[in-house]
This record gives C-alpha cells, structure tokens and sequence, in this order.
C-alpha cells in the first residue's frame, strides 16, 4: 500500500494535524504495523513539496507546535486518480512455493513433504484469522477475508500440484 497516498486521502475529509493523521492511518492500515511518527512527518514534508498538501496553521502545544495540513486541489485530483486506477494484478507465475516445488523435484527430494509443510502452516493460519475475525470490528474481519481468500487460493493450488505431482516429476526428471 502507499502509505502517501492513504495520508493523503485521509486528509480528503478535512484539515488534520499530524498526530490525528498517525492515528487514523494506525486505526484503519496500521493494525500489524502501525506508521512510526518520523515516516509521517517526512511524507507530509513530501506532501508539501510536491503540492498536494498545504500548511494551513501551526498552533503552540505541549511539545513543538502542532501544524495542521489540508489538501490541495492537486492532491484530490491525484487521490481520486489513485483510487480509480486499478491495482496490477500480482504476477504470481513464479511463485517461490512453485520454485520449492520444481527444485525438491529436480534434487529428487520429497515434493510431497514441502506441500504437506506448507499446507499445514498456511491451515494454521487460517485459524488464527478465523478466530481473530470472530473478535473483529468490520474493518478487521473485512481485513481477515482478504488475507483467508488469498490462503485459500494458495490451498486449492497445492491440491492442484498435488494432483499433477506424478506428472510434474517426469516432466522435471524427464
């Protein structure tokens, strides 16, 4: 994700401080790895060089002053432009489980055991999201989803490679 431009959004709404910014960002991106303040305030500093933010007003507070930032029109023209651009789909054709799979084939290794391996941690995770997203407000059980559907797919491949493991290794060996 771009955290500059997730900042950046959430300044869409109304001007902030940069404080209020770390929060809101932590809140609804950061719940395993919450922005550090220094990160903040260097991408607002990029912000407004690149004139997508302005300062609009530093205030005395109980450490250094507190300065509040707003948008610009710029930045709502690049967060919309952002938003409506479509994400590149992964290429995922080399996947490093894939790469696993066609060295332990070529060294005559167990293919079996490092799918078994691998399903099992990806089994366990699946869990741990599952319990987590019964705890889970909306935004972290949508959050869980995300990361159980891509383990999912990763499952549905390893039975697939399992099917065609036979196959694969006279292909390899061949």
């Amino acid at each position: 994700m771009d955290t500059s431009l997730a900042l950046l959004g959430l300044l869409g709404p109304a001007p902030g401080y940069g404080y209020d910014l770390k929060q809101s960002y932590d809140h609804w991106f950061g719940s395993r790895r919450p922005l550090a303040y220094g990160q903040v305030y260097a991408t607002l500093a990029r912000l407004i060089r690149d004139g997508l933010i302005t300062l609009v007003a530093q205030e005395p507070g109980a450490g250094p002053e507190r300065k509040r930032y707003e948008i610009t029109e710029q930045g709502r023209k690049r967060v919309e432009e952002w938003m409506f651009t479509a994400d590149p789909v992964a290429d995922t054709l080399q996947s490093n489980l894939f790469a696993k799979t066609i060295i332990a084939l070529l060294l005559g290794d167990d293919a079996q055991r490092l799918l078994d391996i691998q399903r099992s941690a990806h089994l366990a995770r699946l869990r741990e999201l599952t319990r987590a997203k019964q705890e889970a407000d909306l935004r972290g059980a949508l959050l869980a989803d995300h990361a159980m559907f891509h383990i999912e797919a990763d499952l549905r491949w390893i039975d697939v490679t399992e099917a065609r493991l036979a196959s694969l290794r006279k292909e390899v060996q061949g």
